[in-house]
């Protein structure tokens, strides 16, 4: 069932006040992994439960209690939960999203202040950090909700909110919200939901749109090194003294080579080869060798191969080195030995693999190879937060709806893809609630998630806005 036209016309007449409204979102600077932005984060979720409740829908803001991060005891950002309907007649449907970004500084090679959100004609590009990631397509549904409300719209289905403020952080403490929610049942926040609905993943290219069944998980690490009691000179103890610099380099060379094949024993064997039935299905995707080097910005796949380098995003676990903490970095040439050094790197994760199962093999692999080092520092690793990987049924209704959705404001098919990230919650509420999840995005592959200059796209933003409206018809409409 294809959304109402009127629907679609405010949608089109209103995208000066959507895209002010995006710009106000990105301006709160919502980074959950810096303690300093922690009353940002809660800014946050002050403004977008003051959205949902202007657009009609209760809300309740759940607090999740506190955690450690670096050594400082912080509140945890509260849950948003909203909803809106309750016709015993109607599919319910939960949305899920985050308002949390990652840290973004003009200094690491933006173009233009990262929170301020930058409406580029001549591109078309709304350039700012959380633009697609995940404020966008937040925005997204509750452009929806202003134009029922605007219109007087009955909404075709019933609609149940769960917005969070630390999925760029580990979502501590959403899992045991969801479990407790979900155990309530019907009496619960989540009591009746018939599925979900997540926009917070991205197109493969830039041309073609797609629905997501499948994620990788995440485990992220952080080894520290430590020697001395304070920063030394290198001029005067250079040579004299176990440095936690080099050691730290060592080990960190020694996690994953440079075609991308990960060293620790044992995480790549838990994973079957792809027989040539499954390569066949990477081989039918609109994405090529070009569409990568195209969205990097260079020559630099690791393959050729068109199905090996979809794999190697998909279906294939990888493991990146992310930086160092305590090193100098800053212009000039300071000649300081490190007191102590912190690499942190992480392994993305698909099925069967599990967090549990990784994390004793990377302390054990670490462990020996720094013993091999016979260094006289200290090594501590930690496993920061994980995430499982999820594979959904895309034969569900729930697909079908996004498929004739997308068809419709699209007028193409969309891919049906795994994607490389992880979204920890996925897999949280398929097992929690019982229910089909489906990842619906908005943005396209060249958005820069996570990087400088993130954007979200003019035409995906609108678009984008009435493919998620359209999506709730057709799946009301859709036989079970």
């Amino acid at each position: 069932m294809a959304a109402p036209a009127e629907l679609i016309k405010f949608i089109d007449k209103n995208v000066d006040k959507f895209i002010t409204r995006l710009g106000e979102a990105v301006a709160i600077p919502s980074v959950s992994g810096n303690g300093a932005h922690r009353p940002d984060v809660f800014k946050m979720s002050a403004w977008l439960d003051g959205q949902l409740k202007n657009a009609g829908v209760t809300t309740k803001l759940v607090d999740l209690g506190k955690h450690v991060m670096d050594g400082q005891e912080l509140p945890l950002p509260p849950a948003i939960l909203g909803r809106i309907g309750d016709d015993h007649k109607k599919k319910t449907i939960l949305i899920y999203g985050h308002y949390d970004v990652q840290p973004a500084e003009k200094s690491d090679g933006w173009d233009t202040e990262p929170f301020t959100l930058v409406n580029d004609e001549k591109t078309g590009r709304l350039i700012g950090r959380g633009s697609t990631d995940d404020k966008g397509p937040i925005l997204g549904w509750l452009n929806v909700l202003d134009a029922h409300k605007a219109l007087g719209l009955e909404l075709p289905v019933n609609l149940r909110f769960c917005f969070e403020g630390m999925e760029e952080n580990g979502s501590e403490g959403l899992d045991d919200l969801i479990k407790s929610e979900s155990a309530k049942g019907k009496d619960g926040w989540f009591g009746g939901v018939d599925c979900v609905c997540i926009s917070d993943n991205y197109w493969l290219n830039s041309r073609t749109p797609c629905i997501t069944y499948g994620l990788r998980g995440l485990v992220y690490f952080k080894l520290t090194v430590s020697g001395p009691s304070r920063d030394l000179h290198s001029g005067v103890f250079g040579r004299m003294v176990h440095e936690p610099m080099t050691d730290l380099i060592q080990l960190m060379s020694k996690l994953v080579a440079p075609d991308g094949t990960i060293l620790v024993p044992g995480v790549e064997d838990m994973v079957p080869f792809a027989d040539a039935e499954e390569r066949e299905i990477y081989e039918k995707l609109d994405y090529s060798v070009k569409d990568v080097e195209d969205a990097v910005g260079a020559p630099i796949t690791l393959s050729t191969d068109k199905s090996a380098v979809i794999m190697g995003r998909m279906r294939m676990p990888s493991l990146s080195l992310h930086g160092i903490e305590g090193a100098f970095y800053g212009p000039g040439a300071k000649t300081v030995i490190p007191a102590s050094v912190s690499g942190k790197f992480s392994i993305r994760i698909v099925p069967p693999q599990m967090p549990d199962a990784i994390e004793p093999l990377v302390f054990t692999y670490v462990k020996q190879e720094f013993a091999k080092l016979n260094s006289k520092n200290t090594l501590k690793i930690e496993n920061l937060h994980d995430g499982r990987p999820w594979l959904a049924d895309h034969k569900h209704w729930n697909y079908e709806a996004a498929r004739r959705a997308t068809e419709a404001i699209y007028k193409q098919s969309p891919d049906l893809t795994r994607e490389g990230g992880s979204i920890p919650v996925t897999l949280t509420f398929a097992e929690s609630l019982g229910v089909n999840v489906l990842l619906l995005p908005m943005g396209r592959g060249d958005d820069g998630a996570h990087s400088t200059n993130e954007k979200l796209d003019r035409s995906n933003f609108i678009e984008g806005s009435k493919l998620l409206g359209t999506y709730l018809y057709e799946a009301g409409a859709i036989k079970v």
